[in-house]
């Protein structure tokens, strides 16, 4: 499953749309995937188990999914907890959600916005003067929200994996990221162009907290984690360690003499990520975030349609506020992917909730522009 970013793999393919140091590339001893089904009636379990078989691979180290809905539930976990000791994944583990964070975001914004605290159409210039500099026309809330503002992305900590993992534990603030993204100027004129950039949703927890005078993880957590029962899902802040039971990430990476080493990426400063992707969380979270989402329960509804409209007039446009639209066998779907080095998230329903998933799988090449095949397979036999 090709893509020409992450974030738009599933659309454009599934039409279906080194301190700890390395461990040397393990014999994989692959685990029996342990699956639980409940009231399957419009669900290929034969499909899903087979989707599990043979973890951990070079590909993936463990998988967990929930599938859910009126057509049927199926819960499955595969892989191992950790190369070193090769104990069975914990199925439900904890693990870091990556670009999920940015459905959080999207709820709080549109809760403020039927609160009558912020208007969508209104440029965010207003609501954070100074931020931006005069060389940027005005850029709707809107906007940041479905990706459509034209700001660059800000800097990062290295531009390599090697790089990145070098300063892994070092901070790197979000006022330092929208900084950095401001001196470059605009990309483009607001509103012509769709880009999906983690600066947007950077911009909108600063927005968050400039509104509510709260920071964002408390307020992220007061409107949309406890709401919707999301007990095991945290903001870790500068903390690099993922709290409570969780499973191993892992990136390979590729030594000179051609053999890989898989570099344990557990433990990692996710401060920059921020607003747009450092939630941790667990797939049954998850779930329970789509569920609670799609019902109305956390956005009232007038509000909530932002999260089901693509913009309309531009090329190529599929992301909404806070989601992406694509369409498999006949069904519209609305998901959102999340990737930090070591784990790969995608959630993804039906707007009636007939069918759920959400995947984590522990990638051992997050970033790549590719889909990871594990979680390619995963989506296949779910939506199907």
């Amino acid at each position: 499953m090709r893509a020409r970013r992450r974030t738009t793999v599933l659309a454009a393919s599934l039409v279906l749309a080194l301190g700890a140091g390395p461990l040397a590339a393990p014999a994989f001893a692959a685990s029996a995937p342990a699956a639980a089904h409940t009231t399957t009636t419009d669900l290929d379990t034969q499909a899903l188990e087979n989707a599990l078989k043979n973890l951990p691979d070079q590909d993936a180290t463990a998988a967990l999914v929930r599938v859910g809905g009126t057509d049927g539930t199926w819960r499955g976990s595969a892989g191992v907890h950790d190369l070193a000791s090769g104990r069975a994944a914990d199925p439900d583990a904890r693990f870091r959600a990556g670009s999920t964070t940015k459905v959080v975001t999207a709820a709080v914004v549109l809760q403020l916005a039927a609160e009558g605290e912020v208007r969508l159409d209104k440029p965010v210039q207003h609501y954070l003067p100074g931020l931006l500099t005069r060389d940027f026309k005005p850029i709707t809330v809107r906007q940041l929200l479905n990706h459509t503002s034209g700001i660059q992305p800000g800097k990062s900590l290295g531009n390599t994996f090697e790089e990145l993992y070098a300063h892994r534990f070092d901070t790197l603030t979000p006022q330092e990221v929208v900084a950095s993204a401001v001196a470059k100027g605009p990309e483009f004129r607001p509103g012509c162009k769709q880009h999906y950039l983690n600066i947007n949703y950077t911009i909108l927890g600063l927005l968050i907290e400039k509104v509510t005078g709260q920071s964002y993880a408390s307020e992220a957590t007061r409107r949309v984690l406890l709401p919707a029962e999301m007990r095991d899902t945290y903001f870790p802040g500068t903390d690099p360690a993922i709290r409570g039971p969780h499973n191993h990430g892992y990136q390979a990476v590729k030594r000179a003499d051609g053999t890989t080493d898989f570099v344990d990426v557990t433990d990692w400063n996710q401060a920059d990520r921020w607003a747009a992707g450092d939630m941790i969380s667990t797939t049954a979270d998850l779930e329970s975030l789509l569920t609670h989402l799609f019902r109305g329960d956390l956005v009232p509804r007038p509000q909530l349609k932002e999260m089901f409209t693509v913009p309309k007039g531009i090329e190529g446009a599929t992301m909404s506020a806070g989601l992406q639209r694509f369409e498999f066998e006949g069904r519209v779907y609305w998901l959102k992917s999340g990737a930090r080095y070591g784990y790969g998230t995608l959630i993804a329903a039906t707007r009636d909730l007939s069918r759920t998933l959400v995947v984590s799988v522990g990638a051992t090449d997050a970033k790549s522009e590719d889909m990871n095949p594990v979680t390619e397979r995963i989506a296949r036999a779910a939506l199907k």
